[in-house]
């Protein structure tokens, strides 16, 4: 039974999560590199504790940047592989490399530990909410050990796999997400060429077979309305599709959409920094459009 809960990652995912689990009865510890992370979950009556002083924990969740942290956690500092009390659960809720993550679940598994990947969804709003949805990779004993902690934070999780499998499923997402992000800022923008209001053109997609998530929810909650504050920034989707072609290209995968998806994302002359908001890579294509329409009123009128 797990009770106690150290979150590794006290980023904006890493945060929610910790409170999370905190309001649902677990006893959590809070861990970052960063003093002032630490001091901001503890200002919220939570545990912290540097990376060196830890007190042992029934599960580690992780909340990291890159699979270079999360190995760095693992291996190096705080070393849980060799640290962590044997028994005790790894979840590794990044958003990973699938190789590196197979290889990190073995020596996890080898040192006597529980090993999970569980990606999620649901951006900061869900982490805080206990909204998120979770891939999950890894065995369904392990799964069925540690759903009471996961279904505290969640409103769904799929289990996809053997260890790894969850990020590569995560990776294939926001692949998705950041195609139809363009997708469909270019139909959108073609119906406001054409005269069609951007939020009617999103009511008529939402209701046909070109509806997504990013139609559904991205254009009406962060881009429509200009507030761009969903969260996730251009630095960690460049950082996902860079993951996911080398992950298709590792398969065997010819070169197709993926390729032109991540070369779009990481166009300079679109002048988009990685701490901007990832919705803003629609900006170019709706600001364009306004304009050409701003013309033709000028032109009809001359």
């Amino acid at each position: 039974m797990i009770t106690t809960v150290t979150v590794i990652g006290l980023g904006n995912m890493g945060r929610g999560m910790a409170l999370t689990l905190h309001k649902a009865g677990f006893r959590v510890q809070g861990s970052d590199i960063d003093p002032q992370a630490r001091a901001r979950l503890a200002a919220d009556g939570i545990d912290t504790a540097a990376p060196d002083a830890l007190a042992p924990s029934d599960a580690y969740l992780l909340s990291l940047p890159t699979s270079q942290h999360v190995g760095d956690v693992l291996e190096r500092s705080p070393g849980l592989v060799q640290q962590a009390t044997r028994g005790s659960l790894i979840i590794d809720t990044s958003t990973s490399d699938p190789v590196e993550s197979r290889q990190l679940a073995v020596k996890v598994i080898a040192a006597g530990l529980a090993w999970l990947d569980a990606p999620v969804s649901g951006g900061p709003g869900g982490a805080h909410s206990g909204q998120l949805g979770m891939l999950v990779g890894g065995e369904p004993a392990t799964l069925e050990r540690a759903r009471p902690l996961l279904e505290a934070m969640t409103k769904s999780i799929t289990h996809v796999g053997e260890a790894g499998s969850g990020h590569v499923v995560k990776l294939a997402n926001n692949y998705l997400c950041a195609a139809h992000l363009l997708t469909t800022a270019e139909a959108v923008a073609m119906a406001q060429r054409a005269g069609v209001d951007p939020a009617a053109c999103l009511q008529g997609l939402n209701s046909g077979s070109g509806r997504s998530a990013v139609s559904e929810v991205n254009f009406p909650r962060w881009i429509l309305d200009a507030s761009f504050d969903s969260g996730f920034s251009m630095g960690l989707m460049r950082k996902d599709l860079r993951l996911a072609h080398q992950t298709a290209q590792r398969l065997g995968l010819d070169d197709g959409l993926l390729e032109r998806v991540r070369d779009a994302w990481h166009d300079e002359a679109l002048s988009l920094d990685d701490g901007d908001d990832f919705n803003r890579i629609t900006l170019h294509l709706l600001e364009a459009a306004k304009q050409y329409v701003a013309d033709r009123h000028k032109e009809d009128r001359a």
